[in-house]
């Protein structure tokens, strides 16, 4: 055993000196994040390793998605499996902008004001489904006469491919980094979808296509790893393909959710071993902690 140690912090500390020291002051998560960071750099660092990045869409409605914009600018990761709403908001915010809010608002009275709410984030309804709308149905009418059919990944490229270069679908275009959305029509842009789909009755989302490509990743990967941020499906969507090659090398999980309602969302990694889906050798960490808190501070060493 090791003593427990002080952590001595000054202005001048980067984040990475601080993180360094973590790992010897016994503090409850301090200690986690300290292992979050040493596997992820050791993923980083593995260039055999295909790296996943998993996340909900609710942080794209925030300050967050520069942050997962930067990380598919820098080729951080190799494949993204995410929400439909991720979609919404990249889109959403690429030409409106959402507001700053609180939880304790009056819901009554911000319906009749036409402001949703997203947690402690205003969204005027004007800057969330008509731009979405438009934008998706301008950008179909335009590929329909070429293309009839498209996988998930491919229809998400598209869409990327006419963004500005500040945003998260631009630059998986941009650098090939393939955005698999298993619950694509759970949202504003899989709506619009569907809107087209009424007046064009061979226009198809193939995600057996997706399939397809997350098996391959999975069977010709040697190794895996994956930085997971929060749960649901894209969360599972990650691991579920990794037991097919005997589990993620190196995976960390970031939640806030708890494990004993049984819930996929509040599983730790170590669960995860007994499915296959991580490695019984595998490297791996549950991190306790809100995702706007934590990524930040979790990302800034390898930025």
């Amino acid at each position: 055993m090791e003593k427990v140690r002080d952590i001595r912090v000054n202005k001048d500390m980067t984040s990475a000196e601080i993180i360094e020291q973590l790992s010897k002051c016994g503090g409850f998560m301090a200690m986690n994040f300290s292992q979050a960071h040493s596997i992820l750099e050791e993923m980083f660092d593995d260039k055999e390793c295909f790296r996943f990045l998993s996340f909900p869409a609710c942080i794209i409605s925030t300050g967050m998605r520069g942050i997962i914009a930067e990380l598919a600018r820098r080729k951080m990761f190799d494949a993204i499996v995410t929400t439909c709403g991720t979609l919404d908001h990249d889109i959403a915010r690429s030409m409106k902008s959402y507001y700053a809010g609180t939880f304790d608002a009056n819901d009554d009275e911000l319906y009749e004001k036409s402001i949703m709410r997203l947690g402690n984030e205003f969204i005027p309804r004007d800057n969330y489904g008509k731009p979405i709308e438009d934008f998706v149905q301008k950008t179909l009418n335009e590929l329909y006469p070429e293309k009839k059919e498209f996988s998930g990944r491919e229809i998400v490229w598209e869409m990327g491919k006419r963004m500005k270069k500040n945003t998260i679908l631009y630059w998986c275009y941009k650098n090939r980094i393939p955005v698999f959305v298993p619950g694509i029509f759970d949202g504003a842009f899989g709506l619009q979808l569907w809107m087209f789909y009424q007046q064009h009755r061979d226009f198809r989302i193939n995600l057996m296509k997706d399939e397809d490509d997350l098996s391959e990743i999975a069977f010709n990967s040697k190794d895996t790893g994956a930085l997971i941020l929060g749960g649901g499906i894209s969360k599972h969507h990650t691991i579920w393909w990794n037991q097919f090659k005997d589990g993620l090398d190196y995976a960390v999980y970031v939640t806030t959710a708890v494990e004993w309602d049984g819930s996929l969302s509040g599983a730790r990694s170590k669960e995860a071993v007994s499915w296959g889906k991580i490695k019984e050798k595998g490297k791996h960490v549950t991190l306790y902690g809100e995702i706007t808190t934590t990524l930040p501070f979790l990302m800034a060493p390898f930025l």
